[in-house]
């Protein structure tokens, strides 16, 4: 038997008399943003879908889902324009990059952000995006990009590359593509991501040769056939996953937005979708 010794036995029973201490929360409360009348209009101009537990929404190219730069208005801030009397808002599932468009998902209550974020976790969510393409002759019109990835911090900004599997920091990255429509230049592209690594598509699509368009972090043109290219041409088109009301497995889309079906019209490429 190990003896203890009495300064041992005194903070024991210290130790002991001490408070529990409470959990840390993993789900801060966020403080409330104001909003004002003009952006309350812009942000419900943007939502495709509502229903007692979930709102769908169209987001535009250039808006942060959350965070953003120059610590202006994102997503999630303007959430609060939906706030209920009691304080509490919608919360955001999922997030997409700040010059991608489409589809974000949001939960209006408690009991459906819990069970969305448990599908997340077990990947009950299927994706797929749309994107134009250069270089298209570097994709055939199907595969599978299975390339692992690392993420690379260069000052404030983060970037993802493409690394050996053997790698210490490699993570498992997969992206299925289907060449949608293509001319000699460009390509419209069907992405659907097994993984969900930051900027997982287009660090991809740039390893194979066919960068997208008006991607400048990875080597994305400015301009395709004489056509100016004034972001990136990315956009989630659609999000399938479990509804939390339990009727099983729900759809989301989001139309294409107008830019993206512009350049596609002075690219010559057919828009399927």
């Amino acid at each position: 038997m190990v003896k203890q010794s009495p300064q041992h036995r005194k903070a024991l029973e210290t130790g002991r008399r001490r408070p529990r201490q409470e959990a840390v929360s993993t789900n801060p409360r966020k403080l409330p943003k104001a909003i004002t009348p003009e952006e309350t209009a812009w942000v419900k101009s943007m939502i495709v879908y509502e229903d007692a537990d979930i709102f769908g929404f169209n987001k535009p190219s250039g808006l942060s889902s959350q965070g953003g730069r120059g610590g202006g208005h994102n997503l999630d801030d303007m959430m609060w324009a939906f706030a209920r009397p009691n304080g509490k808002r919608p919360n955001l599932i999922h997030r997409l990059d700040r010059d991608t468009s489409g589809i974000l998902l949001v939960a209006k209550t408690a009991p459906a952000t819990s069970y969305l974020g448990k599908a997340m976790i077990r990947r009950a969510f299927a994706k797929t995006y749309l994107c134009v393409v250069s270089n298209p002759h570097n994709l055939p019109d199907k595969g599978v990009m299975e390339f692992p990835m690392r993420r690379e911090e260069l000052g404030r900004e983060a970037y993802s590359r493409v690394c050996e599997a053997d790698h210490p920091e490699a993570q498992a990255a997969k992206t299925a593509f289907e060449v949608l429509s293509r001319t000699d230049e460009v390509a419209l592209v069907r992405c659907m991501p097994h993984t969900g690594r930051m900027h997982q598509i287009r660090v991809h699509l740039a390893h194979m040769g066919a960068p997208i368009a008006g991607d400048i972090r990875y080597g994305g043109a400015l301009s395709l056939g004489g056509a100016g290219v004034k972001r990136l041409m990315l956009h989630a088109l659609r999000l399938t996953f479990p509804h939390p009301n339990g009727s099983g497995e729900f759809t989301l889309s989001a139309p294409l937005h107008q830019d993206v079906v512009e350049l596609c019209q002075a690219l010559d490429l057919k828009v399927l979708e």
